[in-house]
């Protein structure tokens, strides 16, 4: 039985460090160091989970490939389940050069490529019937899945009993809501960025966003706030409350959001209270950044809990 199912992206990352410059046209730029990481919204969650502690599976979409087998092997390494893993010969790995400032702020310029081609047809649901909670990370960047087959397969999954919780990735095309929108029906626990809540809802206030996604169906809201740590709301007739975050040096932010969904449901697929389950997205959140690569500085539950009850 697994803990959590990870649908969504899976990416090979290079992280080009340190990038405050671009050169110009026909000029070379030196950098620190360049680097191939595993990364990907689901890639990223189902690896944290795993080293977290959690059971974890994965589906999604790679390329026969370099970057592919790179991201298999990493998959393997951590023991995910990668029976819904398609290995495309027709695409290439989905892949993003990452340009990582002095501050630890990042820059992307990304290839949809394999995750594009993902669609509802090629999720294994024998791999969601031995899940306790389905996960789709990555919205807004898988073309074939988007949508109404997003909606279609958590549907599927709330019929099949399952806990759902979905976290979206930035819209370059602007459809935001009206696609997005059909799938929220079904999804337990949802997971935005600020930004990307403020995009979806129209709205900048947390609660009168979580009041938007209430109205399309959700059942509980959680954003990531970024500096300001985290918000959850429990229900429409709770009361919005701030987890704030801890204080750590950023060394590099890539996956800082994937990894606050992690530690997030791997609070929840152990019984805690969404309060805690956003202290303990804070933390696995702020060891995340304190290395370069999404999920360089994750640790098992126990160190992640021995560093919270340190730092409270």
């Amino acid at each position: 039985m697994h803990d959590i199912a990870c649908i969504g992206i899976l990416v090979a990352d290079v992280i080009c460090k340190t990038v405050d410059t671009i050169p110009e046209s026909g000029k070379l730029g030196l950098i620190d160091s360049l680097r191939l990481y595993n990364g990907g919204c689901a890639m990223s969650a189902a690896a944290d989970l795993a080293i977290l502690g959690a059971k974890t599976a994965i589906l999604g979409k790679i390329g026969n490939d370099g970057f592919g087998m790179h991201l298999k092997g990493v998959l393997s390494q951590y023991q995910v389940n990668t029976d819904g893993l398609i290995v495309d010969d027709s695409v290439d790995t989905s892949a993003s050069v990452v340009l990582v400032e002095s501050s630890g702020e990042r820059t992307f310029l990304h290839c949809k490529s394999s995750n594009a081609a993902f669609t509802d047809q090629d999720v294994n649901f024998d791999v969601i019937e031995e899940s306790k909670i389905v996960f789709v990370a990555g919205s807004m960047l898988m073309d074939g899945f988007d949508g109404e087959p997003c909606a279609r397969v958590l549907k599927r999954a709330k019929e099949m009993g399952k806990i759902t919780a979905l976290d979206t990735a930035w819209d370059d095309s602007g459809r935001w809501m009206d696609l997005l929108g059909p799938a929220l029906q079904y999804v337990d626990y949802f997971l935005p960025s600020i930004e990307e809540a403020c995009e979806l809802s129209g709205e900048t206030d947390p609660d009168k966003i979580a009041d938007v996604f209430f109205d399309y169906g959700v059942k509980h809201v959680a954003i990531k706030m970024g500096s300001r740590g985290s918000y959850y709301r429990e229900s429409r007739e709770a009361e919005g409350k701030y987890v704030p975050r801890f204080t750590v040096e950023a060394k590099d932010t890539t996956g800082a959001g994937d990894s606050f969904c992690a530690g997030f449901l791997y609070g929840l697929s152990i019984g805690l209270p969404m309060r805690d389950c956003c202290v303990l997205g804070n933390a696995v959140g702020a060891h995340c950044v304190q290395a370069v690569g999404a999920t360089t500085g994750i640790r098992p539950y126990a160190e992640i809990k021995k560093f919270i009850e340190a730092n409270t």
